[in-house]
């Protein structure tokens, strides 16, 4: 994957100082937020860690001038988040973990579809934030490969290569929202990521959780969710804007959610 750069499909660039995204022609963006390290202390193995202040930038609702009308219309909504290089004490730099909202839109809490741009990833998922987390996977992706979340469930992001800042875009609802009640309850998600003395990543399971399983893996492919390989997932939108209605309408695709596996 070295020197591989992935056609994103949108002028959208990340800087680190400041932690940020500035916009090309023709696209649209917000003012970034910003996650620091005291926001996240809560969700850590070791809330007393060091590590970078600031650790990752959010930029919710980006996209093409031309549309912008459609992007509300279609109740889609899509966002970007770059992440410092580094650690966290012996942790990755790597987002809380939380569930999506119950939308009013469509009564369910919704799916993500991420698509990794730069540095290296894992997406985490486990089925419950209760004490039992079912299902957990570890699923580890590369610039250009999509993973998708299923409704409901506890995800997390975690950047695998710490001399890499992570990048990543991702489809979500326009309602979105975050709950991270259940996962801060427990301390965290039920399986810790730790580098070790060759920066690899280890698993080590959160004792607040009953025992699970977790599973290590790479992406699906997602045919049932109409997922092309090597095609940008905002491409897939512009060249067919009604493919992933399914994010704002889970339903659509609601035989594809039982069993579903990332």
């Amino acid at each position: 994957m070295n020197g591989f750069v992935f056609d994103k499909g949108i002028d959208i660039t990340p800087v680190q100082s400041p932690m940020g995204f500035t916009y090309g022609a023709g696209v649209f963006g917000p003012e970034v937020e910003i996650r620091r390290l005291e926001d996240i202390r809560a969700s850590l193995r070791d809330p007393q860690c060091k590590g970078p202040e600031q650790v990752y930038s959010i930029a919710m609702d980006v996209g093409k001038e031309e549309h912008r009308v459609l992007l509300n219309k279609l109740h889609l909504l899509f966002g970007v988040v770059t992440y410092s290089a580094g650690k966290l004490g012996q942790e990755p730099v790597r987002s809380q973990g939380h569930i999506h909202k119950i939308s009013p839109y469509s009564g369910w809490s919704t799916p993500e579809i991420y698509e990794i741009w730069s540095g290296e990833a894992i997406i985490y998922m486990q089925e419950y934030a209760e004490d039992q987390p079912g299902r957990c996977y570890a699923v580890h992706a590369f610039p250009g490969d999509v993973v998708i979340v299923p409704p409901y469930w506890v995800h997390a992001t975690i950047s695998a290569n710490p001399r890499l800042p992570l990048t990543f875009g991702a489809w979500c609802d326009r309602d979105y929202g975050f709950v991270y009640e259940g996962v801060r309850k427990h301390g965290g998600i039920a399986w810790f990521p730790i580098f070790n003395g060759s920066d690899e990543l280890e698993w080590i399971a959160n004792p607040m959780y009953d025992s699970s399983h977790l599973i290590c893996k790479s992406p699906s492919d997602y045919i049932s969710l109409d997922i092309r390989k090597g095609v940008s997932i905002y491409r897939q939108f512009e060249e067919n804007p009604e493919i992933f209605l399914y994010v704002p309408n889970p339903a659509l695709k609601a035989e594809v959610w039982r069993d579903f596996e990332p």
